[in-house]
C-alpha cells in the first residue's frame, strides 16, 4: 500500500533491475547515490515512460558505512553532476545522512553531539 519508498542504501548493480521495476510501478521510488559510478549506472539505465531516477546524495558524516564524505571535493562535484547532468533521467532530490555512529553511544548527550556534528556537516555541504 505504500507509494513513496526510499531504498536506503546506494543501489548495487545486482539490485538495479528490481529498483527499476519499483520505480516504474510506484509514484515515488527514491534511491541513494554515493559515487560517480553509481550515477553513470543510472544514466546508462534510464527508466521508461517519462519516469526518472529520484536520487538522494548519500553523505558519510562519520559512520563509515556508505556514502561520500561531505568534506571531499569529489562530493560537491558529484552533487553538481547529479543536479546539472541529465535531470530528465536522474533528478537530485536532496542529501541524506544517517547517524549510524550513534548506535554505540551510551547516553543522550553523546547522541546529541553526533546529531549536532552531522547537522553541521550537512548544512556546510549544502551551503557550499
Amino acid at each position: 500500500g505504500f507509494d513513496d519508498i526510499l531504498y536506503a542504501f546506494p543501489v548495487p548493480r545486482w539490485r538495479l533491475a528490481e529498483c527499476s521495476a519499483l520505480a516504474q510501478r510506484l509514484q515515488q521510488f527514491q534511491v541513494l547515490l554515493d559515487s560517480p559510478q553509481g550515477l553513470e549506472m543510472l544514466l546508462q539505465n534510464p527508466l521508461p515512460g517519462g519516469k526518472r531516477w529520484l536520487v538522494w546524495l548519500k553523505l558519510d558524516c562519520g559512520n563509515a558505512r556508505a556514502g561520500i564524505r561531505p568534506t571531499e571535493p569529489e562530493a560537491l562535484e558529484l552533487a553538481r553532476a547529479i543536479a546539472q547532468g541529465s535531470p530528465e533521467l536522474v533528478t537530485l532530490v536532496g542529501v541524506y545522512a544517517h547517524c549510524g555512529n550513534t548506535y554505540g553511544c551510551r547516553d543522550i548527550p553523546a547522541i546529541q553531539a553526533i546529531a549536532r556534528d552531522t547537522t553541521a556537516a550537512v548544512l556546510e555541504f549544502v551551503t557550499a
